[in-house]
């Protein structure tokens, strides 16, 4: 079992308790953001709020190793009642620490509703150019 399934699994876990699974240069992209979120302290904070955002802790349903450090879960859960799911492409570092952690959501109505709440939860952690892209500019005539 990876070590974060078994850390989401036991109940949304603080960003210390993530902090320990995670390599110093860790980064992760998440369909919420046009940026990736990049390093321990960061990434902890992000997947600590995401895993408060739920409903319950969810369950995961599949878990399977691609390679030696590659490792894909499925994970099923709601939000404000609404299911929500998962997929997740987790990379391991040389140490056994989460170093790159891509995620993919499911159905965008709930995603919506998990990314207002992140949005919330992040202010003032994250920075705003991360959640979204700079309006036009207004074409000159």
């Amino acid at each position: 079992m990876h070590p974060l399934r078994k850390l989401r699994e036991a109940g949304p876990p603080t960003p210390e308790q993530v902090a320990e699974i995670l390599s110093e240069h860790v980064v992760m992209h998440s369909p919420m953001l046009i940026k990736a979120i990049e390093g321990r302290a960061n990434v902890a904070f992000t997947i600590s709020n995401s895993s408060k955002s739920r409903d319950n802790p969810g369950k995961y349903i599949y878990e399977g190793r691609l390679d030696e450090k590659t490792t894909l879960l499925r994970w099923q859960g709601t939000i404000e009642g609404h299911e929500i799911e998962s997929l997740e492409l987790l990379t391991d570092d040389e140490e056994g620490l989460l170093l790159e952690r891509t995620i993919a959501y499911r159905p965008f109505p709930a995603v919506k509703i998990l990314r207002d709440k992140l949005y919330t939860l992040n202010a003032g952690k994250l920075p705003d150019d991360m959640w979204d892209y700079a309006p036009p500019v207004p074409a000159t005539v």
